[in-house]
């Protein structure tokens, strides 16, 4: 279990972008099996679903964080983060990217957004209430905050 971030998150989180502005309108990918060593190498394991508002279309639908408070980036409150499986199996990981008009998360970047996670029921990066996604069957992502500990 590692939240990873990749090479263009690092770069925008040091620039004049920060955290917020480069994953803001973006969508998350849950996968299959185990994350990659690295948020810049393409996608591993069977696509499961796209996390988006309400399990709408992108784009149009993308899912977005309110302002940090205390320290913590947490999932925008007014928005449902939900998606719609689109085939059966076990969700091991998850990447967000930031930019999902320009990338689909299956491609070696090291320019793009990324964010890479565990999934689990109780201990993941991001936990789910169900990990056994079903397709046609809608899930629902309740909290997700990212928060970086400097001390």
């Amino acid at each position: 279990m590692a939240i990873r971030f990749s090479t263009g998150l690092k770069d925008a989180i040091l620039g004049t972008d920060g955290m917020k502005g480069a994953l803001d309108t973006g969508a998350i990918y849950i996968y299959t099996g185990a994350q990659p060593a690295s948020a810049d190498t393409g996608s591993t394991g069977t696509l499961l679903g796209t996390v988006t508002v309400s399990a709408g279309t992108l784009p149009g639908a993308e899912i977005s964080f309110d302002a940090p408070s205390a320290g913590v980036l947490a999932k925008a409150a007014a928005e449902a983060w939900q998606f719609n499986g689109v085939a059966d199996g076990t969700a091991g990981w998850f990447r967000y990217v930031g930019d999902p008009a320009s990338d689909d998360g299956t491609t070696t970047s090291t320019s793009l957004a990324r964010l890479d996670g565990s999934i689990a029921r109780t201990g993941g990066d991001m936990n789910l209430s169900n990990t056994a996604i079903t397709t046609g069957a809608p899930n629902t992502v309740d909290v997700f905050q990212i928060s970086i500990a400097l001390n």
